[in-house]
């Protein structure tokens, strides 16, 4: 079996559970390709690994059956950008925080590995976002699970988003940004802004505004098929886009298509690993603080 390895910075509780993943790796003579960042990470940290092998840009990775990601939620959506369109399944380790999408715990990692040597797993096939514009936004990964948002610089008043839905005219948007979100990134910032949740396989987007200046504008539910057209004025000439981790400041004159992507992102699941428990989990639905 070859796999992949991404990772990010984890507190020194997690050491004991990465050494070990490698231990059983190393035992089980599966070839392992690890980033560049986080070979550099695990060799500072003084954890062994025995893999010489190593990517830098997406186009290096090897054939890999899988790949691994360590840390949490944000970590799985570098994750997901380094695999692409070649739609490698990936798996997330949560040893970092609150964790929707990286739900293996460190001390399951054990048991995870076997499962996957004995392809004891399910496939979750997520749609992806993609962006469209008259400039490379993103250098070249104009994808992401979570979302797509456009907010205000921090120095500047609010700003306005013309928006158009398959070329008619929706609703110009006084906001301080504006989220389109697939079903994935609904429990992440469009969530914080008062949109709502959507289970994984809903075959839809929602375009939720922040801190709109109309107080009856609210979060919409649109089908993913849609063409979002999006045209941006701002004070200060300029706003600032960002696609799941990257982001970057443009001007006004930036030309922005938001569609569904050509290709998905394929999320490896355990056996017992349910959206609806991780929800209730996550968010304590059910559970009575009075008591």
């Amino acid at each position: 079996m070859k796999i992949a390895i991404h990772g990010r910075n984890f507190n020194e509780s997690a050491r004991p559970f990465i050494e070990n993943m490698f231990d059983e790796l190393a035992r089980r003579k599966v070839e392992v390709q690890l980033s560049k960042s986080f070979r550099t990470f695990l060799d500072q940290a003084g954890i062994s690994h025995y893999s010489e092998l190593v990517y830098e840009k997406p186009e290096e990775l090897f054939d890999a059956r899988l790949i691994v990601s360590m840390g949490g939620d944000g970590t799985l959506l570098e994750t997901i950008s380094h695999v692409g369109s070649r739609q490698t399944p990936a798996i997330g380790i949560n040893v970092g925080r609150l964790g929707f999408l990286a739900t293996v715990s460190p001390e399951r990692i054990t048991d995870m590995i076997a499962a996957l040597e004995n392809s004891q797993f399910r496939i979750d096939e997520r749609t992806l976002v993609e962006v469209e514009s008259n400039v490379d936004l993103f250098d070249g990964l104009n994808f992401g699970l979570n979302d797509f948002t456009i907010t205000k610089t921090d120095t500047s008043s609010m700003i306005t988003v013309h928006t158009y839905l398959n070329d008619e005219f929706l609703n110009s948007y006084w906001a301080d940004g504006l989220i389109v979100s697939t079903p994935t990134g609904s429990t992440g910032y469009s969530l914080s802004c008062g949109g709502p949740v959507l289970v994984p396989h809903s075959q839809n987007f929602i375009v939720t505004p922040i801190s709109p200046h109309n107080l009856n504008v609210r979060p919409l539910v649109v089908e993913d098929t849609a063409v979002i057209r999006l045209e941006v004025k701002s004070r200060s000439s300029n706003f600032l886009v960002s696609l799941d981790a990257r982001s970057r400041i443009v001007d006004e004159n930036t030309q922005l298509l938001v569609r569904k992507a050509g290709f998905i992102a394929r999320l490896i699941k355990m056996k017992d690993d349910s959206f609806l428990n991780t929800l209730r989990s996550k968010l304590s639905w059910g559970l009575d603080m009075r008591n």
